[in-house]
């Protein structure tokens, strides 16, 4: 294909914001396009074969609407933004700008915890509307620690009366043996993940005083059993770890004016060789029901090192190469037994 060069009209004072020190942006286009920019005053030249000098034109716009809104611009964003505009061109023509209007709340360090991509944006709208919501999705897609935001300010501006936090206490394929100290010391190594994102979001003694009242309880899914839960904020987190059973008592636990979020990656199951997770099987259940929402994160929502993006795109690959393989063996040895059947009634 023949090489075009195309120009563009950028702000000046926003060109060190998008660029990136030492350009370490504008070279993450250059390659993830393969084109060559040039920059003279506010005039960028980009040469490239045109469909890619168009696809990194949308990704300069998209940056430079974001910088105009006064957000500072990482790594993380442009890398979305690049992948978007790879994966889903349309998508990427629309403003993700429009993200950073969505704040959920602020760390106890000010931080402003808000959603960074397009599917986490359906999934925090998802928890807004719908008393259920299930969150299903890779590693890294900000599942649990968005639910977790929700919870809090839910619980900060009187909207409930609780948090409870509940995983099952599942080793992820290792066995601890037998832990010391009593039955909390115990399961807390399966909950730290709640505990760190608490105390992130809360700060620790805010986390310690309300847990020392009971408005805040973070358990193993053992405990839910027998309890209804009224007016709680619930996130059930590591869902693909639980038993149909587990699932079926943890669902029929929600009250009145509770709300409840289940989040699991269904490819990080641990539990026993060929045992069905209560996660598949509920997603499957409670499908028709409309008052119930799922939401499915990609890949492309995983907002932590772009090498996991990378890391998990490769075990897609390689997991549905597997499933291909074993589907296709087992096809070919159901052949070989019906023609051993044929064998035998002709003697």
């Amino acid at each position: 294909m023949s090489s075009i060069s195309k120009s563009m009209t950028v702000t000046s004072e926003y060109v060190q914001n998008v660029f990136g020190q030492f350009d370490v942006h504008a070279k993450k286009i250059e390659k993830a396009f393969q084109v060559s920019m040039i920059l003279r005053d506010d005039k960028l030249k980009i040469s490239g074969e045109e469909q890619e000098v168009n696809k990194a034109m949308d990704v300069l716009e998209q940056l430079f609407a974001v910088a105009e809104r006064g957000t500072q611009i990482d790594s993380q964003k442009v890398d979305y933004i690049i992948s978007v505009s790879k994966e889903s061109p349309k998508e990427a023509k629309e403003n993700i700008a429009e993200l950073e209007h969505d704040i959920i709340c602020h760390t106890i360090n000010g931080k402003p915890i808000m959603p960074k991509t397009r599917g986490q944006k359906a999934y925090v709208h998802a928890i807004d509307q719908s008393m259920i919501v299930f969150g299903v999705g890779p590693a890294g897609t900000g599942k649990t620690y968005l639910a977790m935001a929700k919870a809090i300010t839910a619980f900060k501006n009187n909207e409930v009366n609780r948090i409870i936090l509940t995983r099952p206490a599942i080793e992820a394929g290792e066995k601890l043996g037998f832990l010391p100290g009593d039955l909390q010391s115990k399961v807390d190594p399966y909950l730290r993940p709640l505990y760190d994102a608490l105390y992130e979001i809360m700060g620790g003694d805010s986390f310690m005083k309300n847990m020392e009242k009971g408005l805040i309880e973070v358990a193993p899914l053992a405990y839910m059993r027998g309890r209804t839960l009224d007016h709680a904020y619930i996130v059930l987190d590591e869902a693909q770890n639980t038993t149909p059973a587990q699932m079926k008592m943890f669902l029929t636990r929600i009250g009145f004016g509770s709300k409840a979020i289940i989040t699991g990656d269904l490819s990080q199951k641990d539990l026993p060789f060929e045992a069905k997770s209560g996660l598949d099987v509920a997603l499957h259940v409670i499908r028709d029901i409309e008052e119930i929402s799922v939401c499915r994160l990609t890949s492309l929502d995983v907002v932590r090192h772009p090498l996991v993006q990378k890391i998990v795109n490769a075990y897609e690959v390689y997991e549905n190469r597997e499933k291909r393989l074993e589907k296709a063996e087992g096809k070919s040895g159901a052949a070989a037994k019906r023609q051993a059947v044929k064998r035998k009634g002709r003697r």
